[in-house]
């Protein structure tokens, strides 16, 4: 986000997908430091791979030090990511280790947990829990009011409905930065989902607040970015 991380200027983002994006985020909760996230996206002509490693830190990781790998892998199309393949592994609580087949041209997807295998029908645009974050810079942002995403997170597929406020000023550790808030309205149990994204990088997300129905919050905040063209 700030200019010591970025190998590439705010046009070049715009121009096409970056070729290699490294980022790192805090994840706080409870006034602490509870996760570091590192991530790596990687594009290799018209195929990608999301790489994110999750470790937790702190006084988290005296009573559970977790490390969690997720990865994505999929093609890049005029609309956008389209995974293939997702996993979510866990080192520790494996029984919690879930993963995602995508196949398109019979529109279904098989999740396996330790449940097992489930088939459902696949929509049109679904994405996984780590390329839906990296879908926004294929959006057309400027011209809409609400992004509407089917999210599979391994287990099943989720649906969730955006709605788009644009050039809310928002600090993170890097600086403040314009961005565009998208939001799912609160749910009944008074829960939420949050995120900015920063418009000078191309609407990668900056910040992500989830509000569960507790009222506990988890906050997760960009730290380090380096993009290459």
């Amino acid at each position: 986000l700030a200019a010591l991380f970025l190998s590439v200027n705010a046009q070049a983002l715009h121009a096409a997908p970056a070729s290699r994006i490294q980022a790192s985020y805090d994840v706080m909760g409870y006034g602490f430091k509870l996760i570091s996230v590192s991530e790596t996206y990687t594009r290799t002509q018209d195929q990608y791979q999301i790489e994110s490693i999750s470790k937790a830190v702190g006084l988290l990781a005296r009573f559970k030090p977790e490390v969690i790998r997720t990865n994505s892998k999929g093609v890049i199309t005029a609309q956008g990511l389209r995974p293939l393949s997702y996993t979510s592994q866990r080192e520790l609580d494996t029984q919690r280790n879930t993963s995602a087949r995508f196949n398109w041209d019979a529109a279904t997807v098989i999740h396996h947990d330790y449940q097992g295998e489930r088939s459902a029908v696949l929509p049109a645009g679904t994405q996984d829990r780590l390329s839906a974050m990296y879908q926004f810079q294929f959006l057309p942002l400027p011209s809409m009011n609400e992004v509407k995403l089917t999210i599979s997170n391994g287990r099943d597929l989720d649906h969730y409905s955006y709605q788009i406020t644009p050039e809310q000023s928002v600090t993170v550790p890097l600086g403040t930065f314009k961005t565009r808030y998208l939001a799912i309205p609160k749910q009944e149990d008074g829960s939420t989902f949050e995120i900015w994204l920063a418009i000078e990088l191309g609407n990668f997300p900056c910040k992500i607040v989830i509000t569960d129905a507790d009222g506990n919050k988890a906050t997760q905040v960009l730290t380090e970015l380096t993009v290459v063209p």
